[in-house]
């Protein structure tokens, strides 16, 4: 499932993270924040993935560390997808 839920990953944080650029060449480990994600746009991001992956995120998972880069995201997605299943 891996590599699957980081691809849909990285392309709902472009299409709602607001970045300026691109982001194609950012690595799954760089910070999104450093790169332009303001926390508003997180909210986005997370309303986004929550909706693709039929997941809610628990208060627990509601700070900026869970949303700081394509790696961190991904493992809260499939630990929520799990969680689930």
């Amino acid at each position: 499932m891996g590599a699957i839920v980081k691809d849909q990953v990285r392309v709902i944080v472009k299409e709602h993270g607001r970045f300026a650029g691109s982001i194609s060449s950012l690595k799954d480990e760089d910070d999104l924040y450093l790169a332009g994600m303001t926390s508003h746009a997180s909210v986005g991001v997370m309303l986004a993935l929550e909706a693709a992956f039929d997941i809610e995120f628990p208060d627990r998972m509601l700070k900026r560390s869970v949303f700081e880069s394509i790696h961190a995201i991904t493992r809260a997605v499939e630990e929520l997808v799990g969680e689930r299943a």
